[in-house]
């Protein structure tokens, strides 16, 4: 049985996700900082409207983008078949968000969708390929966004962690380092989760992980 520590520091890290999300769906995608000031003042303390003309336009304040409406499908897989089960998943893309979709950047649930998921409504739907053939070359965070809730899922068990995380990405981006970047950052979660600080001695745990064959990385 999880200790409360443990349980609490799973629920921040899914709850932190959600609130990040829905905090940066206005000053969300601005590259020129004086605009952005403009636009929200020196600090942003509260949830905000999107502005008109921007990207989630016609949202309101603490509503989620769609990589939130992703990773809430993904929880909902997850808590429904108390495991990673990859068809559940896929079923709910194709009836909850696929549908949602037209393939451009400006639609769909939030307002906007990635680069990544545009190409999979391409391969998915227009295309009619299988799960497993749908996977893009986006070199983006969009995975880490929903696989973040399978390192909390499985901190306890590194090599499940890595496995789930491995397979859930190559639904939608294949390019080798983007795939092990989001393994890597669901390795360091993981260990937050189970009670690690984040200090410099992090890297170390995680080489060990590594060398002993539980991480799929090369050690040199």
């Amino acid at each position: 049985m999880p200790s409360p520590a443990l349980q609490d520091r799973a629920a921040g890290a899914i709850m932190g996700a959600f609130v990040g999300d829905a905090l940066a769906l206005g000053p969300h995608w601005y590259y020129d900082l004086d605009e952005l000031h403009r636009d929200y003042g020196e600090w942003i303390t509260d949830y905000t409207d999107p502005q008109p003309g921007r990207y989630h336009a016609g949202l309101r304040a603490g509503q989620l983008s769609q990589a939130g409406f992703i990773l809430t499908l993904l929880l909902r897989s997850l808590v429904a078949c108390g495991r990673y089960d990859e068809s559940d998943f896929c079923r709910r893309l194709d009836a909850e968000l696929l549908p949602l979709l037209d393939g451009t950047p400006m639609s769909g649930p939030g307002g906007y969708t990635s680069q990544s998921m545009r190409e999979v409504w391409r391969q998915r739907v227009e295309q009619g390929r299988p799960w497993g053939q749908t996977g893009g070359h986006a070199d983006t965070t969009e995975a880490v966004e929903r696989t973040l809730a399978l390192a909390v899922r499985y901190a306890l068990n590194l090599q499940q962690l890595a496995h789930a995380i491995t397979q859930n990405t190559l639904l939608t981006q294949v390019d080798e380092t983007v795939v092990s970047l989001t393994v890597a950052y669901g390795a360091v979660l993981g260990l937050l989760v189970q009670g690690h600080a984040l200090d410099a001695h992090l890297s170390d745990r995680l080489m060990k992980l590594v060398k002993d064959g539980t991480l799929p990385f090369h050690a040199v």
